[in-house]
């Protein structure tokens, strides 16, 4: 019988979707999964920091500010991390929130595993 994936595991398969260039927000995440808060999504994602294939800084908050920034290496290394992608990042904030928002209701019928 296979493993039951954890509510990390399912934030984070989501997280790995989110495309390069793109953001999306804790709460699209949380209300894709139907399992639990934002800020839930927000824990996991302060967890994955060892994990090199989940894309942790395409996900930033409602406003698309850079919320979780200080759980990075250094204090700037999220907004480096999307420069590197083009995305612009102003006082702490996605440049074109609302042009580069990626939604996980774009997975449809998605299977994590």
């Amino acid at each position: 019988m296979k493993d039951q994936p954890t509510y990390y595991d399912l934030v984070y398969a989501v997280t790995r979707k989110v495309p390069r260039g793109r953001v999306t927000n804790y709460g699209a995440i949380a209300d894709f999964l139907a399992l639990g808060s934002s800020r839930m999504v927000g824990w996991a994602l302060n967890n994955c920091h060892f994990m090199d294939d989940v894309p942790a800084h395409r996900v930033v908050n409602r406003k698309g500010e850079l919320s979780g920034r200080h759980h990075f290496g250094t204090p700037t290394l999220m907004q480096e991390l999307l420069e590197n992608e083009g995305v612009v990042v102003e006082n702490d904030c996605v440049v074109g929130f609302k042009e580069l928002f990626w939604s996980p209701q774009e997975l449809g019928d998605w299977e994590p595993f």
